[in-house]
């Protein structure tokens, strides 16, 4: 067959991920994109071939020949066992549904780790206790192999892990860029390891690996209360596997012939800080020729190693670095950077000072009204980083284990004119592919959307948490589910979720009950509707953006006992009215002195019942499970009648008369048919009442644009969008926000604040309008029935005092764009692109036959376009892969 050049294979990932390096997925999965001229690109016939050579000449271990199918995303391995520790390339060809063939893709690689806990034979977990300070500090410990090596080496992969965080070197060099491994899991249960690619790193004759280990998530103190969750003993677990050029292998791994002390990292603790004394260096300590006489043997610990799992989720980096944007002197003639932006992570600084000359690093989200530092809201968590200088010279310092979050750092010990161009804010958080932008005419609403962004990165280290700064880091799992939609348009969070959701089913309890925070820290608590139910609806939507059926699969159980569990409490199996519920988190509707909206709880746990029910039942008929679809379907179906005959009147009206009631029962269509319109317009009548702003919290703040958009009151949700004063979305950005408040009013008109106890400004809960940003003002959602984006939904909304919107979202298919502008005559210029090998339903809302021309002809007979049909809601027509302009009429 003719090669035909205008179809292009590229962007080649594997479980989601750019050629990741280490995992233990016996059937990992492959993904494509594709390009191609024109319009209407649909893959026919794929071919996907991986080998254990990159040029394929030989070594095949699966070769799908030709094989007749469309599918291009999540495609798994069919072919003979993967070996563990091997690196596999793979590379793809695809045919179009018109016979033209593209050339084979560039390769991409995958490389296996372990694939079981005997592969670890070669190490075992090692400690090093050492004293602590009188704060019971106990300082990292810093362990240390050397060794020979016997020949030309052609490849050195180093799998580790620890209770802690660590820090690997090899060489005297770090192993990567990456921070805080393993990062947060439920460590008695799973804990993730590293591999590192260190062939580089290693040199003829001696060489030497090193660690340093801190507390990392495992000993730090992890909330409010004191004490430690996990552990008070840290522990490493090392193996390095040498490949000679003649086919033999060594392995060097951590046993009592590794040795360790302590060094200049005195404290390292996540809430805290860093306490760095440079004059206790050990220089040269993870080099070969370091004398390391007068170390102490390491300990052996006793670990189970069966719950180690390869990395998961992508890892920590820094991802970004900011200039300081000024020196502020406070009032009170304190010394500030601003560093312009509220920030996750850490700075890095130069130093030239005495010896014995102590930096210290205190960092706050903002300045109170007078213009001083402020932490209040930190509440117990000190942030504070102390440097002490060995003198001499430069001296550079940032971090290691721990992460501040703040836009101000006050700085002691070092004058004014010893700071500029001495200091870096160095952006940290889970390495996500960046995947959408919004951006609008209105440039507080790009600041929103900005903001939302960035509250995203601050809070997605490792886990979705709920704030980056105070002493409750934790991963909240009502944040998570109310802003998850949201976060998938702006990266891309399927490892970052998948991650999580397996440590909230393990740590959720045997009775199905969920914590509510993942990882499980038991302070917190556990089973509040609209938290619990993240184990249901976070796994569906990552199903739904992702088109990853492996997620509701591996989840179903945990998703299944967590309705078994709500069905299980108090008297009436069809409506949860028992135990402890947060309600409307933070509703404004509350009353004097209280964190929990007016909504009645009863009502916010019953609907949220019926709505897990019904994703469980969506779920189980995905997943072929016919019995269990038909079993929760009438599941709730009882409960929605339940929910009607508790909180709903015979005329239609919802007992508990808030506006969060009307758009949760709205939005989980817990109404009956004939009353959704008139309870709709009610709602609408709520926020006009209040005087045009939203009175929600955690709960009902989610759905209420959508709610309102759905049932024909745009107009108000864009009036709610737009509203500068508080409460709403603008007002904290006329404060200078540059993230998402927890609350409303966190600084209010005055300058004065919400509260001290319970006031963070970077707090990604109400970002979750990012959702109705893309989704509705720009118009780019999924198709339930074609989950992934195999068949997008595209439905502008134009509204508001907005000229223009446009949105693009990398989705597994490609770029998707939506664009509108209002151009001068007064049409609607409508731009779409869609990926190739997907297609789009699209909706013009209020447009008539004969009302709107694409490419300047009629829309019927514009290439790619098809199923054109008048509905009462506006236009509806198909549109297959390719790029659009449609110019539309207005009256």
């Amino acid at each position: 067959m003719e090669q035909m050049a205008h179809i292009e294979v590229f962007d080649l990932t594997c479980n989601h991920k750019i050629e990741p390096l280490g995992i233990d997925d016996k059937t990992p999965r492959f993904s494509w994109k594709i390009k191609a001229e024109g319009r209407g690109f649909e893959q026919a016939v794929f071919r996907l071939q991986v080998a254990e050579n990159r040029d394929f000449t030989d070594a095949l271990v699966w070769d799908t020949d030709k094989s007749n199918s469309g599918q291009s995303v999540l495609v798994p391995y069919a072919g003979r066992p993967l070996e563990p520790r091997t690196r596999y390339f793979y590379r793809v060809k695809v045919w179009g549904s018109d016979g033209g063939e593209s050339s084979w893709s560039a390769p991409a690689f995958f490389e296996t780790a372990f694939y079981s806990e005997e592969e670890w034979k070669g190490a075992e977990w090692i400690s090093l206790p050492l004293p602590e300070d009188e704060h019971g500090n106990e300082p990292a410990a810093y362990l240390r192999k050397s060794f020979q090596l016997r020949g030309s080496v052609a490849s050195a992969r180093v799998y580790a892990t620890s209770l802690g965080a660590y820090k690997l070197y090899v060489n005297g060099y770090p192993a990567d860029d990456t921070h805080l491994s393993p990062g947060w899991t439920s460590y008695t249960k799973r804990i993730q390891y590293q591999t590192y690619d260190v062939t580089s790193l290693l040199r003829e004759g001696g060489n030497a690996v090193g660690v340093i280990l801190g507390n990392g998530w495992y000993k730090s103190k992890l909330s409010w209360v004191p004490g430690r969750i996990y552990g008070d003993t840290r522990a490493a677990l090392v193996q390095l596997h040498i490949r000679y050029t003649d086919g033999t292998e060594d392995i060097i791994g951590s046993d009592s012939s590794w040795k360790g002390n302590d060094g200049a990292l005195r404290i390292s603790e996540l809430y805290d800080g860093e306490f760095y004394d440079a004059r206790l260096e050990r220089s040269g300590w993870a080099s070969p020729d370091f004398d390391d006489a007068d170390w102490r043997a390491a300990v052996l610990y006793d670990f189970p190693k069966t719950g180690l799992v390869a990395q998961e989720n992508e890892p920590v980096r820094v991802v970004k670095k900011l200039v300081p944007v000024s020196v502020v002197t406070t009032p009170r003639g304190e010394t500030l950077l601003d560093m312009g932006q509220n920030m996750v992570g850490w700075v890095h600084f130069t130093a030239v000072a005495e010896a014995g000359t102590a930096i210290t690093l205190k960092h706050a989200e903002v300045l109170d009204k007078d213009g001083n530092f402020y932490t209040g809201n930190l509440r117990s968590a000190q942030q504070t980083v102390t440097y002490v200088c060995m003198g001499g010279g430069i001296e550079n310092f940032h971090p290691l284990f721990s992460f501040q979050g703040f836009r101000y750092v006050k700085i002691e010990g070092l004058s004014v004119a010893e700071i500029p161009g001495r200091f870096e804010g160095c952006v940290l958080t889970s390495d996500l592919q960046a995947a959408g932008s919004f951006h609008s005419s209105d440039p507080l609403i790009n600041k929103l959307a900005e903001n939302i962004v960035w509250g995203q990165m601050g809070n997605f280290v490792d886990v979705p948490t709920d704030c980056p700064q105070r002493d409750e880091r934790l991963g909240w799992t009502g944040d998570a589910q109310a802003f998850v939609r949201a976060s998938t348009y702006n990266r891309n969070v399927a490892p970052f979720f998948i991650k999580w959701l397996r440590d909230l089913a393990a740590d959720q309890q045997l009775d199905g009950g969920v914590p509510h925070v993942v990882p499980d820290v038991p302070v917190a608590g556990y089973n509040s509707a609209a938290w619990g139910d993240a184990a249901v609806i976070v796994p569906w939507v990552v199903y739904q953006r992702y088109g990853d059926e492996r997620v509701l699969r591996e989840q179903y159980p945990s998703m299944r006992k967590w309705v078994e569990y709500v069905r299980s409490q108090g008297e009436n199996e069809f409506l949860w009215n028992t135990g402890f519920h947060f309600g409307d988190w933070l509703g404004l509707d509350a009353k004097e002195n209280s964190y929990v909206g007016a909504t009645s709880r009863d009502l916010i746990a019953t609907a949220f019942y019926a709505h897990s029910a019904g994703l469980v039942a969506k779920s189980a008929q995905v997943l072929g499970y016919a019995e269990d679809a038909a079993s929760y379907s009438r599941l709730r179906d009882s409960i929605v009648q339940a929910f009607r005959d508790e909180f709903v009147t015979p005329s239609g009206r919802i007992a508990s008369p808030t506006q969060t009631a009307y758009a949760v029962a709205l939005m989980f269509d817990l109404l009956k048919e004939e009353d959704r319109r008139q309870a709709a317009d009610r709602l609408a009548l709520l926020v006009e009442e209040s005087g045009f702003q939203l009175t929600t919290g955690f709960v009902g703040t989610p759905y209420l644009c959508h709610v309102l958009t759905r049932f024909g009151h745009a107009d108000l949700a864009y009036k709610l969008l737009e509203r500068r004063e508080y409460p709403s979305w603008l007002y904290p950005v006329t404060r200078g926000a540059t993230t998402i408040w927890e609350h409303w009013d966190g600084i209010k008109p005055d300058g004065s604040f919400w509260s001290d106890d319970m006031n963070s400004y970077n707090h990604y809960a109400y970002g979750a309008i990012g959702d109705w940003l893309f989704g509705s003002v720009a118009g780019i959602d999924t198709d339930e029935a074609a989950p992934g984006y195999r068949r997008i939904k595209l439905q502008p909304l134009p509204g508001g005092s907005l000229q223009f919107a446009v949105a693009t979202h990398e989705s597994s298919y490609g770029l998707i764009r939506s664009a509108w502008s209002r151009s001068a005559d007064g049409d609607i210029v409508y731009e779409a692109t869609i990926p190739a090998n997907a297609a789009a339903d699209v909706l013009l809302t209020g447009v008539k036959r004969g009302g709107v021309t694409e490419s300047g002809r009629e829309l019927e007979h514009s290439e790619g376009i098809a199923d054109v049909a008048e509905t009462p809601e506006g236009l509806r027509f198909r549109a297959g892969s390719g790029e659009y302009v449609f110019r539309i009429k207005t009256l």
